[in-house]
């Protein structure tokens, strides 16, 4: 989607939920004019990327950005949003923050990302413990999105899914790797710890129910792309309700009516 952004200049953006910087990287200054990162977690700020961009970075909430209304030309927000515990309120605040005839561009993980994951773990708890608690962070439906989306003022919208697989040693490396990315259960109801007998049963039903051929198992990822734009009058829109002078029933016809037309 960011290539997208190579036909337009914008003077002033915002990156939401920046970490480190991550998209500034792949943004040149003749895009990007200046870039404001912002990101509750400070440290993960002042240890930010160098840029090419001239960028000012804000320790802030999503949920609660310090901007003016009809500040920026651009947000944009990659895999941070499902950290969002009011994400209807992060997506007015968004949009709030735009300019009129702004874009919203934004990517966040969906709700099968690690399906194995949380089924085998749920399974292995019913089994050895009789009920089970949430293990991974909830996420939002793809059915959901655009309705969110539009009840925030987008309009204009386009919402696309997309699934990465990776594949690991077993469930232990899984849950490795997640920690290491800093991508733990967020929920604060979670269970504080989980028993060695029921780890060792997960482990097992992962490697049954979705192990490959040749060992490993297999951690999906399910990534929503989204664009929005705040409303202006010089954008495209749809015609008004029973304005066509085509029916759809026409199209069948079609060959007909350019034979005629030739002749």
């Amino acid at each position: 989607m960011l290539l997208n952004l190579s036909l337009r200049t914008f003077p002033l953006a915002l990156d939401v939920g920046s970490g480190r910087g991550y998209i500034a990287q792949h943004l040149t200054k003749e895009t990007i004019e200046k870039l404001i990162q912002v990101d509750i977690a400070e440290n993960a700020l002042k240890n930010a990327v160098e840029s090419e961009i001239p960028t000012v970075s804000v320790v802030a909430d999503e949920e609660f950005l310090p901007f003016k209304e009809d500040t920026f030309d651009l947000v944009v927000s990659s895999l941070s949003l499902h950290w969002v515990n009011d994400l209807p309120r992060a997506f007015r605040e968004i949009h709030q923050v735009l300019k009129p005839d702004g874009v919203f561009i934004g990517a966040m993980f969906g709700g099968d990302t690690l399906y194995e994951l949380r089924c085998s773990l749920q399974l292995a708890e019913l089994e050895r413990e009789g009920g089970f608690s949430p293990h991974v962070s909830p996420f939002t439906a793809v059915s959901d999105l655009g309705h969110l989306l539009s009840r925030a003022g987008f309009n204009t919208l386009t919402v696309d899914t997309d699934e990465i697989q990776v594949n690991y040693p077993g469930l232990f490396e899984v849950m490795e790797d997640l920690q290491g990315m800093g991508e733990s259960n967020c929920s604060w109801n979670r269970k504080p710890l989980l028993h060695r007998e029921t780890m060792l049963a997960a482990a097992a039903i992962y490697r049954e129910m979705y192990g490959n051929s040749d060992g490993s198992v297999p951690a999906t990822f399910q990534i929503y792309y989204m664009i929005g734009w705040k409303f202006h009058e010089s954008q495209a829109r749809p015609a008004q309700r029973g304005s066509a002078t085509v029916s759809f029933g026409d199209l069948a016809k079609i060959d007909v009516l350019l034979s005629r037309g030739k002749k």
